[in-house]
């Protein structure tokens, strides 16, 4: 069996930031919503609003990371999405790499930290974070990603190889 049809899966452990911004804003989003129930019907419609944050949110939330032989996937709940190993410069271990950014677009930490930022460091990227705190940096030409993956210097020992093989055959 040759190594290109191994696919390694991380799980994406929740860290301390996204444990207390998803239990205090689901908390929040259902004592919203409930509290709206009672009131006249002209603003009773208002009590849906929660839940669809709450489901909208879910469905970004990232389950796991997987290093497949010429991508790395991103499995949410419903569909994946596939970083091209080709192309990438280089992958390093960054802990804390999100610190003082600022959110073009997306989610800042219910289920997930997903979207489009901005910090001096990294200047503009896409996160794909569920621990802020344990963050590697891929490097592309033109973008920039940051994941937080379980054992990340695991992680990035198993990508070394592919990132050698893919940038050889560009």
């Amino acid at each position: 069996m040759s190594c290109d049809v191994i696919t390694t899966f991380y799980k994406a452990p929740w860290g301390k930031t996204v444990r207390w911004v998803s239990a205090l804003s689901t908390g929040v989003l259902l004592w919203g919503g409930a509290s709206l129930a009672g009131e006249p019907a002209p603003l009773r419609w208002l009590a849906v609003l929660p839940a669809l944050i709450l489901i909208g949110a879910a469905l970004f939330v990232i389950r796991s990371y997987a290093i497949e032989p010429e991508a790395l996937a991103i499995r949410r709940l419903l569909w994946t999405t596939r970083l091209p190993l080709s192309g990438l410069q280089s992958a390093t271990l960054e802990f804390h790499a999100m610190r003082w950014s600022l959110r073009l677009w997306g989610n800042g930490g219910l289920f997930s930290v997903t979207g489009w930022y901005y910090n001096r460091t990294l200047g503009w990227y896409r996160a794909f974070v569920t621990d802020p705190a344990q963050t590697v940096v891929l490097r592309y030409p033109k973008k920039t990603i940051v994941l937080s993956p379980e054992n990340p210097g695991r992680f990035l020992s198993d990508m070394t190889p592919l990132m050698i093989r893919t940038s050889g055959n560009s």
